[in-house]
């Protein structure tokens, strides 16, 4: 049963120009530690895949803030929700501290979908029940 969805749009520019004004912490204050690294790393390539990351993962947060009832608040912090991604790519959520206990308490489990523009990055997220039977296995 679905519990809750959130959905996000974000300006990139708005992002580059936060970065820009507060450099390194924005992104420190807003990514988890295993994001920071590929943030770090996507930036060293080129800035602006390092602000089309931070642009994502912010709007995922969101999202997530929106889906679980919460917004920003107790114990929704930014760094104990990471939007991380499968080898596949396949984007999903790793919550820490107690907010991955108050979730967890909950039986939910979440689906996170992003995307990015040259000017906007969205994102979608679904909480639902955990299932009681197994799901269908999905291809690779």
């Amino acid at each position: 049963m679905i519990v809750g969805i959130g959905t996000d749009v974000c300006d990139v520019r708005r992002i580059a120009a936060t970065l820009g004004r507060k450099s390194d912490r924005f992104p420190q204050r807003v990514l988890g530690p295993n994001e920071q690294q590929v943030f770090a790393a996507r930036r060293a390539r080129a800035e602006s895949r390092g602000v089309a990351y931070l642009a994502t993962r912010f709007s995922a947060k969101e999202a997530f803030s929106k889906a679980i009832g919460l917004g920003m608040h107790m114990p929704m912090r930014w760094r104990d929700c990471e939007i991380l991604n499968h080898a596949s790519g396949q984007p999903y959520l790793q919550l820490h501290g107690a907010l991955a206990a108050w979730f967890q308490s909950r039986g939910w489990q979440a689906h996170v979908t992003l995307s990015d523009e040259t000017d906007y990055a969205v994102s979608f997220v679904v909480v639902e029940t955990q299932p009681t039977t197994p799901p269908i296995p999905q291809h690779p």
